[in-house]
């Protein structure tokens, strides 16, 4: 009888202990993930990564651990967003997330606006747009988002004409009214490949984003012959699901790519060929 006592205590001893290590562990866990507080942010590898990346420190003193994942496509990116393997992207400019939205359903808000990336035109033969010639091989982005964008340009350069009453930036090649140089647009290529495009020397002249022509090595103050005015309204910004932009984790990234550290950052880094915005 004592022996059956001593084995029932014994057993009920061991699972209490049992039971406070697991119940210790969970807390610990549980303390682990409240004192990373992660943030995972998708962004494209130049100069997107590259600003988030001088960023983690400032945001580690804030309480939150940020975490980078890189893509090199204008895709993926709001899918990840959208199957919350990310809480946050940046990449991607206001007319770009509002069509993205419009044609996949996301559900998506914009927590800040961090930067403008001026489009540059590209010439292996040309030295300023007034001496493309006639007929001349325009190649740029097959995201339509961007096409509003680089007519505009080309409007104000002299280069075209859009219709009257046309919302420039949902322009499209067919609101184009006046080509006096009749010059060929080429849409079929994704932004990611212009920078090769240009390097293998198709085209007379190729419009590029920032972001890609830095990573390409290309510095778009120099090697651009024309290139957009700062004041664009395409604002690249912090993505978010709706619904999280309050979020104290997104309010302290937000917070932080406004502070004067990283906008001094990117002055430094970049000499002007992306142009920080404060909100």
């Amino acid at each position: 009888m004592k022996k059956w006592l001593l084995a029932l205590l014994t057993l009920i001893l061991t699972a209490g202990l049992a039971a406070c290590g697991a119940s210790e562990d969970k807390k610990e866990g549980e303390g682990g993930k409240e004192e990373s507080k992660k943030i995972v942010v998708g962004a494209s590898n130049v100069p997107h990564a590259e600003i988030l990346e001088e960023a983690k420190d400032l945001l580690k003193e804030k309480g939150f651990e940020l975490e980078i994942e890189t893509f090199n496509d204008y895709i993926v990116p709001n899918q990840a967003l959208d199957s919350k393997e990310l809480d946050a992207n940046y990449f991607q400019h206001i007319p770009y997330l509002e069509a993205q939205m419009a044609e996949h359903g996301y559900k998506f808000e914009v927590a800040g606006g961090i930067h403008i990336e001026p489009i540059g035109v590209y010439s292996k033969e040309y030295s300023s747009l007034d001496e493309l010639p006639e007929g001349a091989h325009i190649i740029m982005s097959s995201s339509v988002a961007d096409h509003g964008r680089i007519l505009t340009m080309l409007e104000k350069e002299g280069l075209i004409t859009l219709k009257d009453g046309v919302e420039k930036v949902k322009a499209t090649i067919d609101d184009i009214a006046e080509n006096p140089k009749k010059l060929k647009f080429d849409t079929e290529y994704e932004a990611a490949l212009l920078p090769q495009i240009y390097n293998n020397g198709e085209g007379d002249a190729v419009l590029i984003n920032s972001n890609y022509a830095i990573d390409a090595g290309l510095n778009p103050l120099k090697d651009s012959i024309a290139i957009e005015e700062s004041d664009s309204p395409y604002v690249n910004v912090i993505a978010v699901r709706e619904g999280d932009k309050d979020k104290p984790a997104i309010k302290a990234l937000v917070e932080v790519l406004h502070s004067k550290e990283i906008q001094d950052f990117i002055l430094e880094k970049y000499e002007g060929a992306v142009v920080p915005v404060k909100e």
